[in-house]
């Protein structure tokens, strides 16, 4: 693989455009329908249809998903929502923003996902919402974290931001708690550039999310507000690379499908690497391959090894930084999330990386290790 030699850079992720992306954004401008139209309503349908869910409601990206959800089910200040310590923290910063509170559970060291354990140890007179984050295309054990829910009487809201079309149990995520988000931003499996869905099968959560991503308003009256609502509309632009992207799902999924299988192929016999681990009952679908790497091993250190990574010519992201780094978010440090935090390196995952390049992305990480 001659990428070093070229000087270009593989990226770590970038959009790719399967057919009629083009043809529908044209159709789109043709229409002068460019912020509601038709592709909305038809990429709501096609998405709810796939995901098995009554109802699916587009939104302006994936963090306001969340926020539509949070909303509908009246999340109020004082009231404890519990997140992972590991993973992406849009649904922790929006709970801030409400005046909710975050309560951070540790995750599983070797899925790095939530547990109903841990969610359970977490459980208090406050708690009303549990967000299992699907990180980086892996599912938590909804089974058991539903039964648990059920228990203690608390709504769940799944952040499958990082999981469109993975199943755990032949169920997709997203389709397990009241609402399941979804983002579409440019690295996510189908793309808008920005965007996301909330699922839900209750008619009245689905009317509330409807109602706070409007304005408040019903339509039936312009400019008459049932309640203090948001714009969290997509466009109809959007909604038409999403319509175009839905098309070429199934060679999504082959093509990361194939990814996640070669660098299985390379890395998962080393020593000093540890790929994140996926349960029988889960079919992923890899939003980011991403590994742990043994200090022993690596003795530079991640963010070094990502250093070297780049001037070998291959982008590199860090594991997602733990909440007890920001001290608004009030977390003592968690032992598992840290540690995995610290040691984790996410690789280039995008759909059309070829396979000569997964084999030379993993000679090149190989090397930096002391056994090479």
């Amino acid at each position: 693989m001659d990428t070093k030699n070229k000087n270009v850079m593989i990226p770590w992720a970038k959009p790719v455009f399967w057919g009629n992306e083009k043809k529908y954004i044209d159709q789109a401008l043709d229409s002068t329908w460019i912020s509601g139209g038709a592709f909305i309503e038809r990429l709501e349908v096609e998405f709810s249809n796939y995901c098995k869910s009554r109802f699916a409601l587009s939104a302006s990206n994936g963090t306001t998903a969340i926020h539509m959800a949070y909303l509908a089910l009246g999340l109020k200040p004082g009231d404890e929502i519990i997140v992972p310590g590991f993973g992406f923290l849009a649904a922790a910063n929006l709970a801030v923003q409400m005046g909710a509170k975050p309560i951070f559970a540790e995750v599983d060291p070797h899925t790095w996902c939530l547990t109903a354990a841990s969610i359970e140890r977490c459980i208090s007179k406050a708690t009303r919402v549990i967000v299992p984050v699907h990180t980086y295309g892996n599912v938590c054990p909804m089974d058991d974290i539903m039964e648990l829910a059920g228990i203690h009487k608390l709504s769940v809201v799944e952040d499958a931001a990082e999981a469109f079309a993975s199943r755990y149990n032949g169920k997709f995520a997203g389709s397990f708690g009241e609402i399941g988000t979804f983002s579409f931003q440019a690295t996510k499996t189908i793309t808008t550039g920005e965007g996301g869905m909330v699922v839900t099968n209750y008619q009245a959560l689905k009317e509330q999310m409807a109602l706070f991503k409007s304005h408040g308003m019903l339509r039936k009256t312009y400019y008459w507000h049932e309640l203090p609502g948001h714009n969290f509309r997509m466009t109809n632009l959007q909604a038409a690379l999403g319509c175009a992207q839905m098309e070429h799902l199934d060679t999504i999924i082959r093509e990361r499908g194939r990814i996640h299988e070669r660098y299985k192929h390379y890395l998962e016999r080393v020593e000093g690497l540890q790929l994140q681990h996926f349960e029988e009952s889960c079919d992923p679908v890899l939003w980011a391959l991403a590994v742990k790497l043994d200090p022993k091993v690596f003795p530079r250190g991640r963010d070094k090894v990502m250093d070297q990574m780049k001037a070998a010519g291959i982008e590199t992201r860090p594991g997602f930084y733990t909440p007890d780094n920001f001290p608004y978010l009030k977390c003592p440090q968690l032992s598992i999330c840290k540690e995995i935090s610290d040691q984790v390196i996410s690789l280039p995952s995008f759909p059309t990386l070829t396979d000569a390049q997964i084999e030379f992305i993993c000679s090149e990480l190989i090397k930096l290790s002391t056994n090479y």
